[in-house]
């Protein structure tokens, strides 16, 4: 199985190192043809206007929704990621890109800016332990669908869920050692192999 993570800005490595450390092949995917070979993506945390931006320019940004609808194609949006796979954004700015994948409205930066980074101890549901999440100008789902399932909650919102073959999460789980929401990733991606 190759999963790959988007490579056009952000924490590319992480991911794929933790992706490796699951004994799956990882893929830095920048072209239609690498998307291709991949049954499942990570969008990684970055700067979520310049992710998007660039996504359209590499002309990735239609192939991603088609094969995620489709359901040939797992999409697991990190941080800025999350604002990416949204359909929503609530205080984007005028042509905010937006794959517009998963039925969420975010909020970006509600835990404030880049000085307001912090850790904290989350319940993930399907998780016996909780894990340490990682969040860092991150964003919060606002409102969800009904076909959307949280999976982590904070008195602010909801900071993980799930839609099908989608997965988000408001924290970077790439920037800790535990692997457990990776490998939650690779078992989605397994469901439809």
């Amino acid at each position: 199985m190759k999963i790959g993570v988007l490579d056009v800005q952000g924490a590319v490595s992480e991911h794929i190192k933790h992706l490796e450390l699951c004994d799956v092949e990882a893929v830095a995917v920048k072209t239609e043809k690498q998307l291709n070979q991949v049954c499942g993506l990570i969008l990684p945390g970055g700067e979520s206007t310049t992710i998007g931006r660039l996504v359209e320019l590499f002309g990735l940004a239609d192939a991603i929704r088609e094969r995620s609808r489709e359901k040939s194609l797992s999409v697991f949006g990190t941080c800025a990621g999350m604002i990416l796979i949204a359909k929503e954004i609530t205080d984007g700015t005028t042509g905010q890109p937006s794959l517009g994948l998963m039925d969420i409205a975010v909020k970006r930066n509600a835990f404030g800016r880049q000085r307001e980074s912090f850790e904290t101890s989350l319940r993930f549901k399907s998780l016996d332990e909780p894990l340490t999440a990682v969040f860092i100008r991150a964003p919060i789902i606002e409102r969800a669908g009904e076909g959307v399932e949280a999976l982590a909650e904070m008195p602010e919102g909801t900071v993980a869920a799930r839609q099908g073959n989608l997965l988000t999460t408001s924290f970077h789980p790439e920037l800790t050692t535990d692997l457990r929401v990776h490998r939650f990733f690779i078992a989605m991606c397994e469901e439809k192999a």
